[in-house]
């Protein structure tokens, strides 16, 4: 697909937008923002607590709170390094006539390749009488060197009531789902040290212990427009803790618990549990990187109801993980 790159730059440069001279794609509610879903606040919908906002022109997020009043929380890490949400889709956008409009308004007096595009749909009159929509090509971000599977004389497809055979980049509630774990934001997890994080020694125990209950997460993707209504939510559900003393100078070097749900939410295996880390080395004048990661099973489902049947093909496990500096002090014990 990096042979699609330049073509999609070229596109994004000349082919949509020559008319309008922004140096964009000419789609409707194009998006701004990095990697993380492209949440615009301004647009949250009634009721929802966090992580809200809205992803190409018409996907709407919604997250549940996230367990957690007034503690920090970080976009979902997947556990697989090679998952990937997607990068761009097509979303229903036009009826005949309102594209027609469209490509008249942003192509009059355009120069090639755009006044060829427009000239093709023109020569198709818009699919005027015929049922359906034009759907067009939206993307996750403003990243056009990430390659979109999607050719650039087909910004626009038109998709019947009735599609035989879908185009493999129209959206699903399968890419709902990825885009909402991508949207997710998850509560990192506290920790307490005992000694504090500055006022550890050499060959005495540290108590690492988990500060908080938590709950599941889940994020809804949607859209409802013009006829077309589609939704999946995905849910976050904590099942294990781990810590990682940050050296191998370390016993242990780290430690697993899992979580279960109790009357609180979902908390350690027990009581008083604890990683009880002993460090055999200081630190010196630097310091070691302690880290508590929470894994995160995630489900989703084709609708916008948590509790839902839980779908296939399954989605990574997610990460939340807080990572702080520790300072390990060794103490000189003198023989007289």
């Amino acid at each position: 697909m990096s042979g699609v790159r330049p073509a999609l730059r070229t596109a994004a440069a000349i082919g949509l937008v020559v008319a309008l001279g922004t140096g964009l794609p000419a789609y409707a509610g194009e998006t701004t923002g990095g990697d993380s879903g492209n949440t615009d606040p301004g647009r949250s919908a009634p009721g929802a607590d966090s992580a809200n906002g809205k992803i190409g022109a018409h996907i709407q997020i919604r997250q549940s709170r996230t367990g957690r009043s007034g503690g920090s929380t970080a976009t979902a890490t997947s556990s697989d390094a090679n998952w990937k949400p997607p990068v761009c889709w097509y979303e229903p956008m036009y009826s005949a006539d309102e594209y027609e409009k469209f490509i008249k308004d942003a192509y009059g007096g355009a120069r090639e390749p755009a006044a060829s595009y427009a000239k093709k749909r023109d020569e198709e009159d818009y699919h005027k009488g015929d049922k359906g929509l034009w759907w067009q090509v939206q993307f996750r971000d403003d990243d056009y060197s990430t390659a979109c599977p999607v050719t650039t004389d087909n910004w626009e497809i038109w998709v019947p009531p009735a599609d035989p055979r879908p185009d493999p980049n129209k959206l699903t509630p399968e890419m709902l789902s990825e885009l909402a774990y991508n949207s997710t934001k998850l509560p990192t997890p506290p920790v307490l040290l005992s000694p504090a994080a500055d006022r550890l020694i050499v060959n005495l125990g540290t108590r690492v212990k988990l500060d908080s209950d938590f709950d599941r997460v889940w994020t809804t993707a949607s859209i409802d427009y013009k006829g077309v209504r589609l939704a999946a939510t995905t849910v976050a559900t904590p099942v294990a803790l781990k810590i990682d003393a940050g050296t191998a100078d370390a016993d242990p070097k780290s430690c697993t618990y899992d979580l279960v749900k109790g009357a609180g939410g979902y908390t350690v295996d027990s009581g008083d549990a604890g990683c009880n880390v002993t460090y055999r080395r200081s630190s010196g004048s630097g310091t070691y990187p302690l880290k508590a990661s929470i894994t995160w099973k995630v489900t989703w489902t084709d609708s916008a109801d948590p509790d839902g049947p839980a779908r296939q093909p399954g989605l990574p496990d997610g990460l939340s993980t807080f990572e702080q500096d520790v300072t390990v002090k060794e103490i000189q014990a003198v023989n007289r």
